[in-house]
């Protein structure tokens, strides 16, 4: 058993987000965590590397990145940061929450990109909506948040 207290038993959570409901109270109940246990937030958008050509009519996605399909590529970013996360850093804000966003390019799976992110960042606590934009309804739990469970290196707290 761990001689840790509870204040010290978090020091980095993540919260994947997409901009659905399920994930901004994830995002909240996230803020709240850090903010009990004075610990960095990060906040990532996974976007698969397929959506961003959906933004770009008549590129291919075997064409490498070039000055004039950088600016193409950048748009889902903007609309990522301008939509989500400026609710996020509004309430971090209003909770003196440390927070770094990033948006993922990812050709993984949304799953396999949480994980690993979390952990090469060595996060301590995943937090993660119940269901997302998916689509599908897995049972309770949403595929991606199954997933994360599953898989992941560390506790993660699903947010119903």
């Amino acid at each position: 058993m761990s001689t840790t207290t509870s204040k010290e038993k978090f020091s980095k959570i993540l919260v994947p987000i997409d901009g659905s409901e399920p994930s901004m109270d994830a995002a909240d109940d996230a803020i709240l965590m850090a903010r009990q246990y004075n610990a960095d937030l990060i906040a990532v958008y996974v976007l698969p590397e397929k959506l961003r050509y959906e933004y770009a009519d008549g590129i291919d996605p075997d064409v490498p990145i070039t000055a004039s399909t950088r600016g193409i590529i950048e748009l889902p970013r903007q609309e990522i940061e301008e939509k989500s996360f400026s609710k996020i850093k509004e309430k971090c804000k209003q909770n003196n929450v440390k927070l770094n966003t990033e948006v993922v390019i990812t050709t993984k799976s949304l799953v396999a990109e949480i994980v690993d992110y979390a952990q090469s960042n060595n996060v301590d606590l995943i937090v993660v909506g119940t269901r997302g934009r998916s689509g599908f309804k897995k049972l309770l739990l949403g595929s991606v948040a199954s997933g994360v469970v599953t898989y992941a290196h560390c506790p993660v707290m699903v947010v119903k």
